[in-house]
C-alpha cells in the first residue's frame, strides 16, 4: 500500500515532471541561484544536494552519474571543477531557500534556491556624473 508516500508532483505527469525537475538542478548548478516558485524549490532542493555529493566524490563514475542526469556537460564541469571542491569539508545542507513573497500574476508563493556561501551582495551606488557642456547660445 502507498499510504502517505505520495510526493510533490506539482500538477505534472512523470515524464515532464523529470524533465522539469532535470532543468531546474542543472540551471541552478549553473548559475548558483535560481527563482522559481516555493513548491519547485523544495522538489528541487534534495536532487540538487545529491547531485553536489556525486561532484564530492569527483570519481569517473560520479561524473558519468551526473551526466545522466543533467542536461549540458557544462554545467557539469562548473559542478566537479568549482562547487564539489567549494563543499568538501561540508558534511550536507548546501542549499537553501530563501521565500520571496507572491507572484504578482497569479499569487504562487515565489523562493529563491541559492547555493550556501552564495548569498546576494548589493552593488555599490555609482554617482552619474552630470554633463558639463551646455548647448551653445543662438
Amino acid at each position: 500500500m502507498r499510504h502517505q508516500v505520495k510526493k510533490g508532483m506539482l500538477g505534472r505527469n512523470t515524464a515532464h515532471r523529470r524533465a522539469l525537475l532535470r532543468n531546474l538542478v542543472t540551471s541552478f548548478l549553473e548559475r548558483e541561484r535560481i527563482r522559481t516558485t516555493l513548491a519547485k524549490a523544495r522538489a528541487t532542493r534534495p536532487v540538487a544536494e545529491k547531485m553536489i555529493t556525486l561532484a564530492k566524490r569527483g570519481t569517473l563514475h560520479a561524473r558519468r552519474q551526473a551526466l545522466a542526469y543533467m542536461t549540458k556537460e557544462s554545467a557539469v564541469k562548473k559542478l566537479f571543477d568549482e562547487i564539489g571542491p567549494r563543499f568538501a569539508e561540508r558534511p550536507g545542507g548546501y542549499t537553501r531557500i530563501v521565500k520571496l513573497g507572491l507572484r504578482a500574476g497569479d499569487g504562487a508563493s515565489m523562493a529563491m534556491l541559492e547555493l550556501v556561501g552564495t548569498e546576494f551582495k548589493a552593488k555599490a551606488k555609482t554617482k552619474k556624473k552630470k554633463d558639463s557642456k551646455k548647448p551653445a547660445a543662438k
